[in-house]
């Protein structure tokens, strides 16, 4: 991955020096697991139309076809020991601006401000997460770098997963009790919010875990120092090109791979586009949805609130009936977010359980057939939620959505590194991550239209329309070769 550290023998590193390693991911997760699950229903709480959720969520598939690659790019070439060395510098500057972001969030005024906190969390969180994945390779060698990212994963799913259920727990616990009714208007020295109080306090948990566990990997690992010929080769490379080559290097490499890249790669871009466009068709609508589908929420009901709060602004008086229906309309709101916490920990949760157990069936069953199947219990999983009216049965399909989450963060990457050329590696993974940001970029500017012009701006219908396309992704997968599929499998 990195020519400068080449010639380096690495050490084995210790169970533990690892661990110290990859602690920083529980933070980045965390953030991120936060953005999946409570940043759609804050617009909402600010205002927001359903069909205008998707543009909102412009954010990360933009930042994550720039960002990355560029920091990476940039990283590869960078010596400061003043600062840490080549990665740290970059991952603990993200971690500081995505904390300072989190902290921030809860305190929006408007929904023009939290969207602009969206996009500076996930350039911070983009700066972090490329050169840490780079850092992790840096310091492993060959024998250890499955068991290194092994544990980065159990990390990745431990953050998304505390995240999700301090959401539903910190409801439970400072949530306004059943039949408590709040003041629904301020007077006209104070700022209104609808964002709820105890939501600020799972945003605070994750701005101290974003800088407090990156701190800890930044003060527990360090980096390999370059030799003086590899810091006269990075002094010489700097200066004899401009910041602009630098940056440029990645996209003509990936343009040149592009170029020469395998069927199969370009069958995988197809399941990946209808797979991806569903996922982030589920993590925008399924508090929305549940609001409806559980809580009986109709798209009236949101008008309402919406003009009543509006009026509240105003300084108008607001009636009886218009308070007592606006604060009921506030708590089934934060109870469905709290649900949306609970759901999305046990999918994340089960992924964790259930990645490693998914090697013997794919080596047994063939790696294509496995990846199908758990496609489809995606499908089955969105296809069912609408229309199940009970808390814990709602846990249900959520299993089956850890299968499936389980599969589409490993099947694929094995899959592909079967056919690809072993110095190609990097590029060849880039544009996977490119296959990954298009199709939700393309469902951020498209998916508006879409469900308030044929959806009936339904977010239970836009849940169902997610669930078709996890079909017609399994469908497509069914092409893909079978002596790809049958290949010994390694998640990582």
């Amino acid at each position: 991955m990195n020519k400068i550290l080449s010639s380096i023998k690495k050490p084995n590193l210790s169970f533990w020096q690892i661990w110290n390693m990859n602690v920083g991911f529980f933070g980045i997760q965390f953030s991120f697991g936060l953005q999946q699950t409570a940043i759609n229903p804050i617009f909402s709480f600010l205002g927001a139309d359903h069909a205008e959720l998707p543009l909102l969520n412009l954010a990360g598939p933009v930042t994550g076809l720039l960002i990355q690659p560029i920091i990476g790019a940039i990283s590869d070439k960078t010596w400061l020991p003043k600062w840490g060395g080549r990665r740290k510098p970059f991952f603990l500057i993200g971690a500081l601006l995505g904390s300072l972001c989190l902290f921030a969030f809860p305190f929006s005024p408007g929904l023009w401000f939290a969207v602009g906190l969206l996009w500076i969390l996930d350039a911070a969180n983009n700066t972090a997460m490329e050169p840490y994945r780079a850092f992790v390779g840096d310091k492993l060698n060959d024998d250890q770098l499955t068991y290194g990212y092994q544990m980065q994963s159990l990390f990745v799913g431990a953050g998304i997963t505390i995240a999700n259920f301090s959401l539903f727990l910190f409801q439970d616990w400072f949530g306004s009790p059943s039949g408590e009714t709040t003041a629904l208007c301020t007077t006209a020295t104070e700022t209104i919010s609808a964002i709820p109080t105890w939501v600020y306090y799972s945003f605070f948990l994750g701005a101290v875990a974003s800088v407090g566990t990156i701190l800890w990997s930044v003060w527990k690992t360090p980096e390999i120092p370059p030799s003086e010929e590899q810091l006269s080769e990075i002094k010489r490379e700097r200066k004899d090109s401009t910041f602009a080559g630098r940056a440029s290097e990645p996209f003509r490499e990936i343009a040149g791979a592009i170029g020469k890249m395998p069927k199969m790669m370009w069958k995988l871009a197809a399941v990946y586009f209808f797979q991806w466009y569903a996922l982030f068709v589920y993590w925008q609508f399924i508090t929305p949805m549940l609001r409806t589908s559980f809580f009986g929420l109709a798209n009236d009901d949101d008008a309402r609130f919406n003009s009543i709060m509006e009026a509240c602004k105003s300084g108008e008086v607001i009636s009886t009936a218009d308070t007592a229906f606006a604060q009921n309309f506030q708590a089934i709101s934060e109870q469905a977010l709290a649900q949306t916490g609970l759901m999305n920990g046990t999918y994340n949760f089960i992924t964790m359980i259930v990645a490693l157990a998914l090697v013997p069936f794919a080596k047994k069953y063939g790696s294509r057939n496995v990846y199908v199947i758990c496609l489809f219990f995606s499908a089955i999983a969105m296809l069912s939620m609408p229309f199940i009216t009970n808390k814990w049965a709602l846990l249900a399909p959520m299993l089956l959505f850890g299968i499936g989450w389980a599969a589409m963060m490993g099947i694929p990457y094995a899959m592909v590194s079967k056919i690809i050329p072993e110095e190609k590696r990097g590029v060849y993974m880039g544009i996977v991550n490119m296959m990954i940001v298009i199709p939700m970029l393309i469902q951020t500017v498209t998916f508006g239209p879409i469900i308030k012009n044929l959806l009936g701006n339904s977010a239970v219908n836009a849940i169902l329309f997610g669930g078709v396309f996890f079909i017609i992704a399994a469908l497509l997968a069914l092409r893909m070769k079978k002596s790809v599929s049958t290949a010994v499998t390694d998640m990582n």
